[in-house]
C-alpha cells in the first residue's frame, strides 16, 4: 500500500510517468497499470491537496483486494511451507530466481510481487541483506573513465525540418568528476568509437581503463568475467593502449559517476536551448562541459571544480596520445553471394569465388575496405560510397574468360598465330572494335581446335578470296580447303587457242568464203568475158 501510495503522490504533484518509474526504480508499465482508476475518475495532477489518509481510501476503493487480509493470509499461507527452502537461497540467488524455482518446482502460484512482500515481511533480515551496497574505493587519477549514452531530447533541424532524436555520448573521470559531453543523432559502432577519439583529445591523454555499459556498440557479448569486445572497439582500445573494462548488465551502480551526470545534463545544458546544427550543439557542449559544468562545485571535491582538480591532480596521470592518429574504421560482417559480391552499405564488392556462402567479416574506412576470413586478410578494395567495385580476377577463369578477351588480347593472341591472322583480326577491328570483338574472339578461338598452322593458312585463304570473315575462316577449316590450290578460271575445260596472238588476229583480218563481197562474180562468156 505505501509503495503504490508514493507512486500517485508524485504523479499528482505534477512528474511524467516515466520520471515516476526511473524515481522510485519501477516498470514504467506498472506506473501506468496503477495509475488507470485514477485517471478514469477525473483525478489529475495539481489538484486540492491530498493527505495519506486520503490517498489511503482511494487506493482501497480502487483496488480492495489489497486491504483483504484473509486475501493476504491465503496467499501467505502457500509461501510459508516453503520457508527453509528460501532462507538457504536467499543469500545466494535474487528473489526472483527463487521465486522461479518455487514456482516450476513446487507449483507455487503466487505472483512474484505477492512473494517479495511475504519475504520482506517475515524474513527482514535476510531481505535487507540483500539490499546492502558496498562503496567503492576512491578512484585513482587517470586510472579509469566511465562512459555511457543518455537521452536529451527531440531536436527540429532548421535547415531541413526534419526531426531527430538527440543522444549525449558522456565520458567522465571518476577522479576529477570531469566530464567530456557529445550529442549525437546515432548510437551506431562509427558515433561510439568517433566520439571515443573526441574525448582523449578533449582530456589531452587517455584513461587507462574504460567502464562503458554493455551497448553492441562496444560489447559483443557480456559476460562478467569475459566480456567479449567488438572489433572496432578493440581496435581502439589497442591503438590508445587502454584496458576495455565493461559494467555488469543491469549494474548502473559499476558506473555511478555518469549515471548521475545524466539528469544534470538534461537540465543545465539541453534544455530550452536553440542548437542550428549538429556541428553547432556540439561544439556548445564543449564549451558547456568546460565553463559550465567545469566550474561547478562539488561537495566531494571540497567545493572545487572538476576543471579546476583534473588539472592540478589527473591530467599528467593520463598515458599520452599515440603519435599516429587513430583510423576511423566500420567492421561489419557480410555473407558472399553467388555474384561473388557482398554488400558493405550502399557498394558491393567483389571477393575470391571460393568463399561463396561464407560469412566473412569486413572492415571499412574512408579509402579501404578490406574483408576478412577467420582472421586472415582475404581481398581488399579502395573504398567506393555507392555502386559497385568488381576485380574480375575473383571469378573463376572460365566463367570470366569472354569478357576477359579484349581487343587488345585479340591482337596479341592473332600476332602469335602469323601474319595472314593479324590481318583478318586487324580487319575485323578497325571500325567498330566492341561491335565486331566477337567476331574477332571467334576467330582467335579457331586455334584452340584446329591449331595455330591451320588457322593462319585458313585466314590466308580467306584473304586470297576477298572475304576476311569469321564465317570464310570456319568454313574453309571445316571443309578442310587452307592448303588445296585455287581452282584455275576461264573457259571451264575447252581446248585452248596455240596459235598465238598473231595467228588470231590473222585469222580475223583473212576474208570470210562465204562473204560475196569477198569473192566477186566471175563474168560468164554469154556476157563477152575470156574463158
Amino acid at each position: 500500500m505505501v509503495d503504490i501510495m508514493e507512486i500517485f503522490v508524485h504523479w499528482y504533484a505534477g512528474r511524467s510517468k516515466t520520471e515516476v518509474a526511473m524515481s522510485l526504480g519501477v516498470d514504467a508499465k506498472t506506473v501506468r497499470k496503477y495509475l488507470v482508476p485514477a485517471e478514469r475518475s477525473g483525478t489529475v495532477p495539481g489538484g486540492p491537496p491530498m493527505s495519506e489518509e486520503d490517498w489511503s481510501k482511494l487506493i482501497k476503493s480502487w483496488f480492495p483486494e489489497m486491504s483483504d487480509r484473509r486475501l493476504r493470509q491465503i496467499t501467505w499461507g502457500e509461501i510459508d511451507p516453503h520457508r527453509e527452502f528460501v532462507k538457504e537461497l536467499l543469500g545466494t540467488v535474487n528473489m526472483s530466481t527463487i521465486h522461479q524455482r518455487l514456482r516450476d518446482e513446487h507449483g507455487l502460484t503466487a505472483p512474484v510481487a505477492t512473494f517479495r512482500r511475504w519475504v520482506r515481511a517475515t524474513m527482514p533480515e535476510q531481505s535487507e541483506r540483500s539490499r546492502v551496497t558496498v562503496l567503492l574505493d576512491e578512484v585513482e587519477p587517470g586510472s579509469e573513465a566511465q562512459i555511457d549514452y543518455g537521452f536529451l531530447g527531440q531536436w527540429t533541424n532548421p535547415r531541413s525540418g526534419k526531426r531527430h532524436r538527440i543522444w549525449a555520448f558522456v565520458m567522465v573521470l571518476p577522479c576529477s568528476r570531469h566530464m567530456f559531453v557529445r550529442p549525437v543523432v546515432s548510437m551506431d559502432q562509427h558515433s561510439w568509437t568517433e566520439s571515443h577519439v573526441a574525448a582523449f583529445d578533449y582530456f589531452g591523454g587517455v584513461p587507462r581503463r574504460l567502464v562503458p555499459d554493455n551497448l553492441k556498440t562496444g560489447v559483443d557479448k557480456p559476460d562478467l568475467y569475459d566480456p567479449k569486445i567488438n572489433k572496432a572497439y578493440a581496435e581502439l582500445a589497442r591503438h590508445y593502449g587502454t584496458l576495455v573494462d565493461p559494467a555488469r548488465a543491469l549494474h548502473p551502480k559499476d558506473k555511478p559517476r555518469v549515471e548521475r551526470q545524466m539528469p544534470y545534463i538534461r537540465d543545465s545544458f539541453w534544455a530550452g536551448r536553440e542548437f542550428v546544427s549538429l556541428e553547432h550543439m556540439q561544439a556548445e557542449a564543449i564549451e558547456w562541459a568546460q565553463v559550465v559544468a567545469g566550474r561547478r562545485q562539488c561537495r566531494p571535491l571540497g567545493g572545487a571544480g572538476p576543471a579546476q582538480v583534473f588539472a592540478a591532480v589527473e591530467a599528467e596521470t593520463l598515458l599520452p596520445l599515440p603519435e599516429t592518429p587513430f583510423t576511423l574504421a566500420r567492421w561489419s560482417t557480410a555473407v558472399v553471394g553467388p555474384d561473388i559480391h557482398i554488400r558493405v552499405g550502399r557498394t558491393l564488392y567483389s571477393v575470391p569465388w571460393a568463399l561463396i556462402g561464407r560469412r566473412v567479416d569486413v572492415r571499412s574506412t574512408a579509402t579501404m575496405v578490406q574483408v576478412f576470413l577467420d582472421g586472415d586478410m582475404v581481398k581488399t578494395h579502395t573504398a567506393l560510397e555507392q555502386g559497385k567495385r568488381t576485380d574480375k580476377n575473383d571469378y573463376p577463369p572460365e566463367k570470366i574468360a569472354f569478357q576477359m578477351r579484349t581487343p587488345v588480347w585479340c591482337r596479341t593472341q592473332a600476332a602469335a598465330v602469323g601474319e595472314a591472322c593479324g590481318h583478318v583480326i586487324d580487319g575485323l577491328l578497325e571500325v567498330n572494335a566492341l561491335y565486331r570483338l566477337r567476331a574477332a574472339q571467334g576467330v582467335v578461338g579457331l586455334r584452340k581446335k584446329y591449331g595455330d598452322q591451320r588457322l593462319e593458312a585458313a585466314c590466308a585463304k580467306a584473304i586470297a578470296v576477298g572475304d576476311p570473315s569469321y564465317r570464310t575462316v570456319k568454313g574453309i577449316l571445316i571443309a578442310g580447303t587452307e592448303t588445296e590450290p585455287e581452282p584455275e578460271t576461264g573457259d571451264a575445260g575447252a581446248a585452248a587457242f596455240l596459235h598465238g596472238p598473231a595467228g588470231l588476229f590473222a585469222a580475223a583480218a583473212a576474208p570470210d568464203p562465204t562473204n560475196d563481197a569477198a569473192h566477186p562474180e566471175v563474168p560468164d562468156d554469154d556476157e563477152g568475158g575470156a574463158r
